[in-house]
């Protein structure tokens, strides 16, 4: 029986419909991601996750791991690839996964998807989900890593204040005023 991190393959793609909404091929793929990175580090320890993009592959590490945006484990930088780094908190040791242009000659599905050569009603997500399970992790390379000390340290929420404008709390280490009423909100008050 295929697995996927530590479910069933079958299980997996079921919670990938419930969350995501539809078979979302970049989740399918992440599984398998995740799952190639997983192998490749010691059973057992807690590990930092880092998605190098905002679509569909944090999803997926969040299904198969406990690491979340919400608990500070999964950050997202989006440096516009489709790949993951799992690390180890301490020292940022880990196994950084990437989907491998080269490895995807074979699979023209995949591909077309993948670099967007068709438009997105003219793909096959039958025929391009039935290949990425085909396929699996064989789309992917890896390679150790170890994470900027920078990068992993532990940031420490600061102080709190109310801002003068809106009357709400916000980190002190913002300035004078709230970033929202600094004009960083994407909205406006009614």
């Amino acid at each position: 029986m295929t697995r996927v991190g530590a479910m069933a393959l079958e299980d997996y793609l079921q919670k990938v419909e419930a969350f995501h909404g539809h078979p979302a091929p970049g989740m399918v793929l992440g599984g398998f991601m995740v799952d190639l990175a997983l192998k490749h580090l010691p059973p057992g320890e807690f590990y930092d996750a880092l998605s190098e993009t905002p679509k569909c592959l944090p999803d997926a590490i969040q299904l198969l791991t406990p690491c979340t945006v919400g608990n500070g484990w999964l950050r997202v930088l989006n440096l516009g690839r489709y790949a993951l780094v799992l690390y180890r908190k301490p020292g940022g040791e880990g196994v950084r996964v990437y989907v491998d242009p080269l490895k995807l000659e074979a699979w023209p599905e995949i591909k077309d998807w993948f670099f967007k050569l068709k438009p997105k009603a003219q793909q096959n997500l039958q025929s391009l989900n039935e290949q990425i399970l085909e396929a699996g992790s064989t789309l992917c390379s890896f390679r150790t890593v170890t994470l900027d000390a920078d990068f992993i340290a532990v940031r420490r929420r600061g102080a709190f204040a109310v801002c003068s404008h809106c009357r709400e709390s916000y980190p002190a280490a913002d300035g004078p005023i709230c970033r929202a009423c600094q004009g960083q909100a994407p909205f406006q008050i009614s």
